[in-house]
């Protein structure tokens, strides 16, 4: 069986620093670690009235540090390297280019800013731009498979220029894959 309650934060999640869930075998038995972490419910009949995972005692939790990308990069200068590296390319190349305003400076800071809060820097994207919408965003354009490919292997290119470790790189281009397959709104 499952306690539902507060789901923790996707990186503690995410580099396994928590427990997945806590489950126990009867009333009267303790939580248990198990496959998925939440805290217990006070609606839940099921859940502990006292003790560390009681739903009364979630400020007893502990707290977890997680190196988030952003910190290991060495923080936003890394996403404004990694942009301007992108923009190279895409300045000179004839499948990008047209989508893009003619100076680039305010799509390069989006893109930085938008890329270091999404790897857990600093929320400035939302504090000026709301949140991301990034389907929303991109909508106006027509981005089909060329277009994707020619994004993808700009970024692909920046981001193997950055001289990461194979970890993170991996990460990075994962994300920027399913990023570019997401926003494609053409065939």
């Amino acid at each position: 069986e499952r306690v539902t309650g507060i789901e923790p934060a996707w990186p503690a999640w995410k580099a396994g620093a928590l427990p997945l869930s806590y489950t126990r075998k009867g009333p009267d038995e303790p939580l248990t670690p198990q496959r998925y972490y939440a805290s217990a419910s006070p609606w839940d009949p099921r859940a502990p009235r006292s003790g560390p995972w009681a739903a009364a005692s979630l400020e007893r939790l502990p707290s977890v540090s997680v190196e988030t990308m952003y910190d290991r990069v060495g923080g936003e200068q890394f996403f404004f390297d990694l942009v301007g590296r992108f923009y190279l390319g895409v300045g000179g190349d004839p499948v990008l280019r047209p989508l893009y305003p003619e100076d680039l400076n305010e799509s390069k800071a989006h893109l930085a800013l938008f890329l270091s809060q999404y790897w857990g820097g600093p929320t400035t994207y939302n504090e000026e731009r709301g949140h991301p919408r990034l389907r929303m965003r991109h909508a106006p354009f027509v981005i089909g498979p060329l277009e994707r490919d020619a994004w993808l292997r700009h970024m692909a290119d920046a981001v193997r220029g950055a001289g990461l470790d194979a970890g993170d790189e991996e990460e990075l281009l994962s994300y920027f894959e399913m990023a570019a397959d997401s926003l494609m709104n053409s065939r």
